[in-house]
């Protein structure tokens, strides 16, 4: 989530996108709720109907994502995704994995859930599925390693997204405090990172917190 509205850019725009926006169904309004309430990081609106129709747009079949949290991402990337269409997600958290499990199940979605407890650098190496999308949301400090190691099992014409690449503003300008110096130095070296690699044709845009947006093309 972002810091604030205005946080990356001005708050007149940023008002009048933030109406546009449909309004959420009952469950995921909940699960905006308790976020909200309880601090847990989810995706901002912008950027979980970005990624649900990247998704459709693709067509994609599997998905990989690297921070599941309460798994709001995951009914918007399932949403997308035809009937055969499946989310490997990975989260540490027993707690996270507890409350995504029964907001998933509520969403009718769970059976189509692979949820990987653990770490994410240590969880990916061990899949053996070759993947359509990667929706990276989760240590800022372990982005480039999510990547690198996602980015073998994505297929060519397959789609990276990477939420917070901006983190609110900072990455951009002063960051506030001592707590956010290693995540936002970090992201700093991955977004020249991420626009320029080799095998990606990528940019990182003002959606939401940031979002890194790539097609791989080798």
């Amino acid at each position: 989530m972002k810091a604030r509205l205005d946080a990356i850019i001005k708050l007149e725009p940023a008002e009048y996108l933030d109406q546009l926006l449909p309004a959420s169904d009952e469950l995921l309004a909940e699960m905006e709720s308790y976020a909200a309430e309880h601090r847990v990081p989810i995706a901002d609106r912008e950027v979980a109907r970005f990624i649900e129709i990247t998704a459709r747009a693709i067509n994609a079949r599997r998905a990989l994502e690297c921070g599941m949290a309460i798994g709001y991402s995951v009914i918007h990337l399932l949403r997308g995704m035809g009937a055969d269409g499946r989310v490997f997600t990975i989260d540490p958290s027993d707690e996270m994995i507890k409350l995504a499990d029964g907001y998933l199940t509520r969403a009718g979605l769970r059976e189509r859930t692979q949820i990987e407890k653990g770490y994410a650098l240590e969880v990916i190496p061990r899949l053996n599925e070759t993947f359509d999308l990667l929706f990276i949301d989760a240590v800022k400090e372990e982005y480039r390693g999510y990547l690198d190691l996602a980015l073998p099992k994505l297929r060519i014409g397959g789609v990276i997204i990477c939420d917070n690449l901006l983190w609110g503003g900072q990455v951009a300008g002063e960051i506030r405090s001592d707590d956010q110096k290693a995540s936002t130095e970090a992201l700093r070296e991955f977004n020249k990172y991420f626009a320029n690699h080799p095998q990606l044709r990528a940019e990182v845009m003002a959606v939401g917190d940031g979002l890194g947006y790539a097609v791989k093309i080798n």
